[in-house]
């Protein structure tokens, strides 16, 4: 047994033109094209989402003071890697300069990056491997891959890392110093 439904114009609700499913005839068949939302969901929904924007803005987005040191490590030790890459490719030797009273670090003459102020920067280099100023650490990569060796360690907000590059294979190591 079925019941025919009109569904007459294009966006006209169908209507039950027999009356077979227990409906008067010609009324508007309950759950077809009645979903949607209301303007008060709409509003309460836009109203919380409001909310969520204005807290995120006021206190900005989320930072961790020790992923900022690590992330910083993260950086040196990229540098120190892309240093090491640099000079396998390039056939010569490539120097790794770090500041550590301007806490930035370059690649040769390439533009010095940024690292945060509120970091302690140490490197403990080679003995008798001079730097050319004070205050400046080097580590210097050879055509084969090896470097003069060193580590740079990155302290701040409770938390000390160490970048670890080896004599003699070049490789960069990050560890959390004990």
């Amino acid at each position: 047994m079925t019941s025919r439904i009109d569904v007459g114009p294009i966006g006209a609700e169908p209507t039950d033109v027999d009356g077979r499913d227990g409906a008067p005839p010609g009324k508007v068949v309950a759950g077809a094209g009645s979903g949607g939302f209301t303007l008060i969901e709409l509003v309460v929904v836009l109203a919380i989402m409001g909310l969520m924007l204005a807290l995120v803005l006021t206190h900005g987005p989320m930072r961790s003071p020790t992923l900022q040191t690590r992330a910083a490590a993260a950086q040196v030790a990229q540098g120190l890697r892309s240093a090491r890459a640099r000079a396998i490719a390039l056939n010569r030797p490539v120097t790794f300069s770090l500041d550590l009273a301007g806490h930035r670090f370059r690649i040769d003459d390439a533009a010095p990056q940024a690292l945060p102020d509120a970091l302690r920067l140490a490197v403990l280099t080679v003995a008798g491997k001079a730097s050319r100023q004070r205050g400046i650490g080097t580590i210097s990569f050879a055509p084969d891959g090896s470097s003069s060796g060193g580590r740079i360690e990155l302290a701040g907000y409770g938390t000390r890392l160490l970048v670890g590059v080896d004599w003699l294979t070049g490789l960069v190591s990050v560890a959390d110093a004990r």
